[in-house]
């Protein structure tokens, strides 16, 4: 019996960015040491009969918490929002969990075994959206001399969930964790704490972005014992474009010393015009190398 699992969720319409991730999983050796499980949020048997010939389990996703119907009628992806917090339940029978979003992809299967060590001893294993060659860390309004409006993501949430302006303010410009890509073990005091801070956002906050918001509270608030992982481990290329080694053929960080980029994760997309590269296959961008060229590049697996 495998003790690790990989899992992800995904609706119809990312149904092609899953497969892709799964793709960029099992091609590794090391992959039969892991099993891989998926939360349906809405695809179709097809895409579900394609998906189990590759993966250990397929389960539907669940409102593991209410929500008001308004806020998610017709938006069965939203589940992605809140049953990762209770990955658990749905695949009782592994001791370490990690979850990669569908539209993020394994490029170094060193990453995946640095998040299965972080998350030992009860941790959560997570990086922070901050690296080198990060500009901008959080947006202000300023009106007037030293008065400025917070517009961190974290404020933002905070303030629009109602958890308290002490705890708004203590969240307000503490680097954000990226929800993506986590582990946790199962027994880890990490799921009840991010549970209930969820519970807590979901009352009045957006229905979209509570996760994040509630494991955000989890590590600054609560104090759950976090080991954060290096950028390259989830690396949001919407925030800063990776570069491209030739001779390796691979994607690296755009500055020295150019590590590998271990999962490529294309959260907020990447855009050319009004398409976005995570549905349409045929985007491409201009990506520079190491070898100081440009080509012209897809940032998703396989293209």
């Amino acid at each position: 019996m495998k003790k690790n699992v990989i899992v992800s969720l995904a609706d119809s319409n990312y149904f092609e960015l899953l497969n892709e991730l799964i793709d960029s999983i099992i091609r590794f050796e090391k992959n039969d040491e892991v099993a891989i499980c998926i939360l349906d949020a809405g695809l179709t048997d097809n895409q579900k009969s394609v998906l189990s010939t590759k993966v250990d389990e397929i389960k539907s996703a669940e409102w593991d918490i209410d929500v008001p119907s308004f806020k998610v009628i017709g938006k069965e992806w939203l589940k992605s929002q809140v049953s990762r917090a209770f990955l658990p339940k749905y695949f009782p029978n592994y001791e370490k969990y990690l979850w990669i979003d569908c539209d993020a992809w394994v490029n170094d299967w060193n990453s995946i075994e640095l998040y299965f060590k972080a998350c030992e001893n009860g941790k959560l294993g997570i990086t922070q959206t901050l690296g080198p060659g990060y500009k901008v860390m959080s947006k202000v309004n300023w009106l007037f001399g030293k008065i400025a409006i917070i517009k961190s993501q974290n404020f933002k949430h905070a303030i629009k969930s109602k958890i308290g302006l002490d705890k708004a303010r203590k969240l307000a410009f503490s680097p954000h964790i990226n929800i993506g890509v986590f582990s946790l073990e199962k027994n880890s005091p990490g799921w009840k704490s991010w549970q209930t801070n969820l519970e807590k956002t979901l009352k009045a906050g957006n229905i979209f972005g509570s996760e994040g918001l509630a494991i955000n509270m989890s590590v600054y608030i609560d104090d759950l014992e976090t080991e954060f992982l290096p950028l390259n481990c989830n690396w949001i290329a919407s925030n800063l474009l990776p570069k491209f080694d030739e001779k390796q053929n691979t994607f690296v960080e755009p500055y020295l010393p150019n590590y590998k980029i271990g999962i490529m994760h294309l959260a907020a997309g990447i855009w050319n015009g009004d398409k976005d590269m995570r549905l349409d296959k045929k985007i491409k961008i201009n990506i520079k190398t190491l070898q100081d060229n440009s080509k012209i590049k897809s940032l998703r697996f396989g293209h």
